[in-house]
């Protein structure tokens, strides 16, 4: 379902210039760069992921500062989305991109501008076939159904779930179906490190199975701790599963996304950074800026 109706369902339900790259690698390892990951924060959940020659680019939100309405029903819903602009042109942003993974439809993972400005003709994978009849009808000719394993140009792709709220949100119908399912990512290649993509869940036992399962070396949050009015907890990550991840995964790299651009998002870097020092473990946690490239 498109996330232009959640701001009428929940109501329901609830009456610049890229920064230089920086080292990210795996605690205090240096990385290989025959064999590097890089991961481009470029703005919100919006990522691009480089398997050597291969980029990925991770949903796309691309729209200027300001486009649309705050989401109602939401933290924060007097503000306009995007609340920043994009670090570099969408052009630059969507440059040497072999593929886009999307997902999950909502307008933060999938704008208008995306639409406008990728190739129809792109690679595109999506989490099930309800969001792939979406994407076509919006004139996408290559769109993918993710489901359990494939390989894109040498890299291995495999879907793991999540669920995009908590129980009792998840118990209110009218409040389920526009949070509807989001998927994660985990990224595989001979030589190159595991990252995992846990996209917009709150820590689910799915969570820690990928972590056990695949054994990431980068594990990459969406950790902007998003609320809807009149309900608690959230409905993605926060500050307390940064520090989780850092347990579940000691040898892993945690990257902390999602922050700062869209209304709803409680926590911003500057506070996760004061968590993150106050916990000691700096060391363990990436907190990029918009623009910012880390290598693995």
């Amino acid at each position: 379902m498109n996330i232009r109706n959640l701001p009428f369902a929940l109501s329901m339900a609830c009456t610049a210039v890229a920064m230089p790259v920086l080292a990210g690698s795996n605690l205090s390892e240096t990385p290989d760069a025959a064999h590097a990951v890089s991961l481009q924060q470029v703005r919100n959940a919006t990522v691009k992921i480089t398997y050597g020659a291969t980029t990925f680019l991770i949903d796309p939100m691309l729209s200027k500062k300001g486009t649309y309405p705050g989401f109602e029903n939401t933290y924060r819903s007097n503000l306009r989305n995007p609340l920043v602009d994009l670090p570099e042109s969408a052009e630059k942003v969507i440059s040497g991109v072999d593929a886009v993974i999307v997902t999950h439809t909502h307008l933060d993972h999938w704008d208008d501008a995306a639409q406008k400005a990728l190739p129809k003709d792109i690679p595109l994978f999506t989490q099930h076939e309800e969001d792939a009849k979406l994407i076509r009808s919006q004139g996408f000719k290559n769109v993918r159904v993710l489901q359990g394993d494939a390989e894109f140009s040498g890299v291995k792709l495999t879907k793991t779930g999540g669920q995009h709220g908590t129980d009792e949100m998840y118990a209110v119908p009218a409040l389920a179906k526009p949070l509807g399912e989001a998927m994660g990512v985990v990224f595989q290649a001979p030589g190159y490190k595991t990252l995992y993509l846990a996209g917009d869940t709150i820590w689910r036992k799915g969570v820690d199975e990928a972590i056990a399962k695949y054994h990431p070396e980068v594990i990459v949050l969406n950790a902007g701790k998003a609320k809807m009015t009149g309900y608690e907890g959230a409905i993605i990550m926060g500050e307390e599963d940064v520090l989780r991840a850092t347990k579940a995964a000691e040898n892993a790299k945690i990257v902390a996304v999602h922050m700062d651009a869209v209304n709803h998002m409680s926590l911003t870097r500057e506070e996760l950074r004061t968590y993150v020092k106050q916990q000691g473990i700096e060391r363990h946690v990436d907190i990029p800026e918009d623009g910012v490239s880390l290598k693995f």
